[in-house]
């Protein structure tokens, strides 16, 4: 008997459906905001609000409605103790990634959206809804930013004379772990804020390092991964390898974002 062979999508359908999905669940998300909204605690003491569910269910209804071959593996669902095995090819959904920095009123959240293919991040997008951003990497159009001036290419930098630009979780601000990292770094500035934002301002070139040294999952990094890697950048893990998909549980070791050497 003959097994029916997975569809065929071109990447850039992919892409441009991964990006009109993360731009439209950011609307969501600010129409929750703008009228208030009740934050609850997920079995692992995680926060999760309306928006995040909203979200999620926006872009799960439109992956299986325009790409049903490709499996999709998401936060909340998981979280519901939905278990699936994804395959070689799948999506990795955050629907709102910085759930914290969400529910104190600040502006460090992200939707994400990542295809993995064989173990890679192949696509991503990656929306900022408070600063009204919209990030996107693959299919042979590199990395990029959509915002109220149009679409624009951008590019990681080479770290200036005067010291590194390294942003870290707000979470672990104080992690004596991360003043060890830095010791042998020349350090110009360091911040602390929250979400997969801290990728996207290394892909852009306004930070120059992003060391994680606590728990992350797959659907934090894998959209955001996208878009690094397409600007220059690289997320290495400790042993010096990119950061790969499909691991037992979609738990992350430690790692290092980082822009140009």
């Amino acid at each position: 008997m003959n097994t029916p062979s997975m569809p065929a999508y071109e990447d850039r359908f992919l892409l441009d459906l991964a990006l009109r999905l993360a731009d439209e669940a950011a609307d969501l998300i600010h129409a929750i905001r703008a009228r208030g909204f009740a934050t609850t605690v997920k079995t692992d003491s995680s926060p999760v609000t309306e928006a995040d569910h909203a979200a999620e269910a926006h872009i799960l209804k439109g992956l299986r409605a325009h790409a049903p071959a490709i499996p999709v593996v998401a936060e909340e669902e998981m979280a519901a103790g939905i278990r699936i095995d994804p395959g070689s090819e799948f999506w990795l959904v955050d629907p709102l990634d910085g759930t914290r920095e969400f529910a104190a009123g600040r502006d460090d959240f992200t939707v994400n959206i990542g295809l993995i293919r064989h173990n890679r991040p192949v696509l991503g997008a990656v929306a900022l809804p408070a600063y009204h951003q919209l990030y996107g990497a693959g299919a042979g159009r590199g990395a990029f930013r959509i915002d109220a001036q149009g679409e624009q290419a951008i590019h990681v930098r080479k770290p200036p004379a005067e010291g590194l630009t390294v942003l870290a979780s707000r979470h672990y601000a104080d992690d004596p772990r991360l003043k060890e990292f830095l010791g042998g770094h020349p350090v110009a500035h360091l911040g602390n804020i929250g979400s997969a934002a801290k990728f996207i301002r290394v892909a852009e070139g306004l930070a120059d390092l992003y060391p994680r040294l606590g728990t992350t999952m797959e659907w934090d990094t894998a959209a955001p991964q996208a878009v690094v890697e397409a600007a220059g950048g690289a997320i290495l893990t400790p042993d010096g390898k990119p950061l790969a998909y499909g691991k037992p549980e979609w738990r992350n070791p430690h790692f290092v974002c980082r822009g140009a050497r």
